[in-house]
């Protein structure tokens, strides 16, 4: 992939161009952001090779055309994974090459829910594990196909357990010669401070809605003003504008959930019988897999957090759009203000990481379901 294949983010560009044409390449990189696997495997082709120019296109034109297939033998990827249908078990990434590869071509800018759905672990929690580390020593103890460089990128690298990060924390602090890693993760502060204070940290901002709106035109064929308004729900993630423009985006199910949610908690206040329809409630979303249940809960924050700002009289930054007619946001909204924001979002976080952790999803929220109740009642 090419920087001119990469949405946006020309400072960020720059910086990496530079730095290679300096010689001045960190042996180990953490890119911190969403969607930035694309940026992550240009900046990879630029080192391997050779290329010269701001588009990146001007170096060894066979390289370039293994990299674009991510074929390069010297390009390594790693990603989480775990046991399906075909792989029983210690499951590592090479057993996924072939749909790693398709799952990035088709598009690049593809979330972790997507990944797991194209292996088929959509209702597991994938993981980069102690195998993984092992499989990673073996790779990287060879030499360089091509005489150059290698480069390992780990994607979601959060999703190490511990003792595959204490297997590489020696590769990162003393790798072999000519190796660069870039690890990726949304959440910095979900990795070991041992693997963050090795590696040299890149923030990589979100997407302007300029920058989604013209992927868009360019990538779909979208007309421009078609395309601004999906940039503008999309909240500077290009992989959410595609969704809503193929219609493909949970939101609509998740509207329902959290609408069914919050009539529910007006409701139970006073009400015990009420309280069996949040059970229920509960009982459904924690039927779902853990993926999904986490994918909503992030959902509910930005659905409080719109609410807040319509509350507060700010409604060009409101970007949610309620499809059901016979719920309003706008009268939803005065029930969620300074008093009681913090609390709920807190309260959609802690839910948020217990799921991460295996916790008990039926009892998560329903815990989450009585302090909703509460917190709606609060007083201003």
């Amino acid at each position: 992939m090419l920087f001119s294949e990469v949405l946006g983010l020309d400072h960020i560009k720059n910086h990496l161009i530079t730095s290679v044409q300096n010689g001045r390449i960190p042996h180990a990189q953490l890119f911190v952001g969403q969607g930035v696997l694309p940026i992550a495997i240009a900046y990879a082709q630029y080192i391997l090779c050779q290329n010269t120019g701001d588009e990146n296109n001007r170096g060894n034109e066979s390289c370039n055309l293994k990299v674009n297939k991510l074929s390069h033998p010297d390009l390594h990827f790693v990603y989480p994974v775990a046991t399906n249908d075909q792989i029983k078990k210690h499951p590592v990434s090479s057993h996924f090459i072939e749909d790693w590869r398709n799952f990035v071509l088709e598009n690049p800018y593809g979330n972790l829910f997507e990944w797991y759905h194209k292996i088929g672990i959509e209702k597991k929690q994938g993981l980069i594990s102690v195998d993984e580390a092992q499989d990673m020593v073996k790779t990287l103890s060879l030499k360089a196909y091509e005489g150059g460089h290698k480069v390992m990128i780990l994607w979601m690298a959060d999703k190490m357990n511990t003792q595959c990060a204490n297997k590489i924390l020696k590769l990162l602090e003393e790798p072999p010669d000519k190796t660069v890693f870039i690890l990726i993760t949304e959440d910095d502060e979900q990795l070991l401070t041992t693997i963050t204070s090795r590696c040299q940290i890149l923030r990589i901002p979100l997407l302007s809605e300029e920058a989604i709106a013209q992927g868009l035109v360019q990538r779909e064929s979208v007309s421009y003003d078609v395309a601004k308004g999906f940039a503008r729900q999309a909240s500077g993630n290009y992989n959410k504008a595609l969704q809503l423009y193929k219609n493909q985006s949970e939101d609509a199910s998740f509207e329902k959930w959290v609408i069914v949610w919050v009539r529910a908690a007006f409701r139970a206040k006073g009400n015990k019988a009420v309280i069996e329809d949040l059970l229920t409630w509960s009982e459904n979303v924690a039927s779902v897999g853990r993926e999904v249940q986490k994918q909503f809960l992030d959902y509910c924050v930005s659905f409080f957090r719109q609410a807040l700002l319509l509350n507060y009289q700010t409604p060009s930054l409101v970007y949610l759009k309620i499809q059901d007619p016979n719920f309003a946001l706008e009268k939803f909204a005065p029930f969620v203000n300074g008093n009681n924001i913090l609390e709920i979002i807190d309260a959609l976080e802690t839910a948020n990481y217990h799921i991460e952790r295996n916790g008990n999803a039926k009892i998560i929220f329903t815990d989450l379901s009585i302090q909703l109740t509460r917190l709606l009642h609060k007083k201003v």
